[in-house]
């Protein structure tokens, strides 16, 4: 045969196939249908490949190949000045914070549609459920079966908060509570709006972060028929319309506020006055809205009680601790892919979040340092190895710069233009003022989108740093936090609810209030089960030797983690 013992390239070449055999017998004739495609193929790609190369493109540099030859630039190196910046947001794909590696998981960070909708915006779409109702505003409803897949996995995660919902559904404490919400909208959250429903209130729920939202997961909520208005990647003016709409709707008249941040507060003392002095209650999760707070008890605008748990033994030890601990490393690896061995870190307070961020960095092998203003937390991480230092004595040689104070202005244009090139600076403090990146929006500054909440802010000398999720909340906007810590926080908020709408008159004025410790360690000993925990019980003789009960609270009231410091870091220079 003439083809034996010639040299292969390794292409197949249209002469090494056999000629084609003509039969008039079916299985023959598929075949010979198969052969002909295949000879099509070859031809197709061989024109292809003249093509490109023809006109001098190079596949690595310039993009990719699909497979049918044709060259796809990639938009992920598209360079913008910050006076174009807005126009390019609005067509941002939401596509999942991570590298290429991982693009084909799905979580509920994840979730990415290609779906030519997606591009516009919620605003200007009328959307139904599968019953219409259309009281809502989110990306994409068809997207629900998603996210109610990604609600049940949440459950299975929430074990304490599944079981309140059990155990308080059939005397509905929560009927007639008509709660507007401002959170984070994702798949714990979604267990926890749906636990409300079940304990008999009606909800309706805007996104306290514009980066923080699950699409699939607001597209499950919708289509169950609860009012959502929040999606991914809002403009500063949607977040302000969402929380409008939640606030006003016919026949709706809000008598509680469940708020993360003190935005939804904020609005409604501001322009609904007469809504806000009929209400019963507020129950407020941030170290931020916290402090609002104060600040509105303080100067006697606080005409209703509020319940502050976030200053709550749970809150503080187990979401802004442990949550931190886990989610601050799944946040920059998803987003920078970077190694933290031997890497310089400045973690900007040292509260439970920062605590936590060093505990992981830590572990890792990073080179931590904490910057402080209070000295008992100062002293705490020397006490954890750490050293203290400030700003300004380290800015020109870290690695890495993350934020969690509360405060604003933590991080300045100033300290901004001494960071060495390729420095990663992100927040994880629930405010995004404590990176001043409005300093960071002049004309002689570029914008590079790297990926989705990856931005490289690149000085005229070339020198560029990576700013993730625009100086926003990084473990909620680039990844996930986990499910079994914000059962613990979504339960403590749940009776707080509980406790302000079914308090008699009179037990809590216009003030600020923390969550009464009995409630604090009820929220702790629901998770004990997880863990076949068994708590000892005092003898009596134990307790009156201690002078508690011996049930409990086994805490004063005034007893708190963090109420010496809370203040401290509000207050960071």
């Amino acid at each position: 045969m003439s083809g034996v013992g010639k040299p292969h390239n390794g292409t197949i070449q249209e002469q090494d196939i056999a000629p084609r055999r003509e039969c008039p017998t079916g299985p023959t004739e598929n075949y010979a249908k198969k052969l002909e495609e295949k000879r099509n193929l070859l031809r197709r790609q061989k024109s292809n490949n003249r093509r490109i190369m023809s006109r001098g493109y190079s596949v690595t540099s310039v993009g990719r190949l699909d497979s049918q030859g044709s060259v796809f630039a990639p938009e992920a190196f598209e360079q913008i000045s910050f006076a174009e910046d807005k126009k390019v947001r609005k067509k941002r794909s939401m596509s999942r914070s991570i590298s290429a590696s991982s693009a084909d998981s799905f979580s509920s960070a994840s979730y990415t549609s290609s779906d030519e909708e997606d591009d516009v915006s919620p605003r200007e779409k009328l959307q139904t459920n599968s019953k219409n109702f259309s009281d809502f505003c989110i990306r994409n409803i068809k997207h629900a079966d998603f996210g109610r897949r990604e609600i049940e996995i949440a459950e299975q995660e929430m074990p304490a908060l599944m079981d309140l919902r059990k155990r308080a559904q059939g005397d509905k404490p929560l009927n007639g509570a008509r709660i507007v919400g401002c959170t984070h909208i994702s798949a714990q959250s979604a267990v926890l709006i749906e636990t409300l429903s079940a304990l008999g209130a009606k909800v309706r729920w805007c996104c306290c972060n514009i980066y923080s939202t699950q699409n699939e997961v607001a597209a499950a909520l919708s289509e169950a028929g609860y009012s959502i208005f929040a999606w991914k990647g809002q403009e500063e003016e949607d977040f302000w319309w969402c929380i409008e709409k939640c606030i006003t709707a016919d026949g709706w008249h809000p008598n509680m506020i469940l708020d993360d941040g003190g935005d939804l507060t904020h609005s409604i003392i501001k322009k609904y006055q007469t809504i806000f002095r009929g209400m019963k209650g507020i129950v407020e999760e941030s170290v931020t809205g916290v402090h609002r707070l104060y600040q509105l008890a303080k100067t006697g605008k606080l005409s209703i009680p509020a319940m502050n748990v976030n200053d709550s033994v749970t809150k503080q030890k187990f979401d802004n601790l442990y949550s931190c601990r886990e989610s601050v490393l799944d946040g920059l690896k998803r987003t920078t892919d970077i190694m933290f061995g031997g890497k310089q870190v400045v973690i900007c307070g040292y509260g439970e979040v920062g605590k936590g961020c060093c505990s992981a960095l830590k572990g890792l092998g990073a080179v931590s340092y904490v910057t402080e203003i209070d000295p008992i937390c100062a002293l705490q991480a020397c006490m954890d190895g750490i050293r203290v230092v400030r700003l300004h004595e380290v800015v020109k040689t870290a690695d890495i710069f993350i934020t969690c104070s509360g405060n604003k202005n933590v991080i300045t244009r100033e300290s901004l233009d001494k960071m060495k090139n390729g420095a990663i600076v992100c927040n994880m403090g629930h405010s995004n003022t404590e990176i001043d990146v409005t300093s960071l929006k002049t004309n002689d500054l570029t914008w590079e989108k790297v990926r989705s909440q990856v931005d490289h802010v690149i000085w005229p000398d070339g020198k560029r740093i990576v700013l993730l999720a625009e100086g926003r909340l990084l473990n909620l906007s680039c990844s996930t936090v986990p499910s079994f810590v914000l059962s613990i926080t979504h339960c403590t908020q749940a009776l707080a609810l509980i406790e302000l709408f079914n308090a008699p008159e009179g037990r809590y004025k216009q003030d600020v209030y923390l969550l009464p410790k009995k409630m604090d360690e009820y929220v702790a000993s629901l998770h004990l089960a997880t863990f076949d925990a068994h708590l000892t019980e005092l003898t009596d003789d134990q307790a009156k030797y201690l002078g508690l009960n011996k049930s409990g609270p086994f805490k004063p009231n005034y007893y708190s983690l963090n109420a010496l410091i809370t203040l401290g870091c509000l207050h960071f220079p």
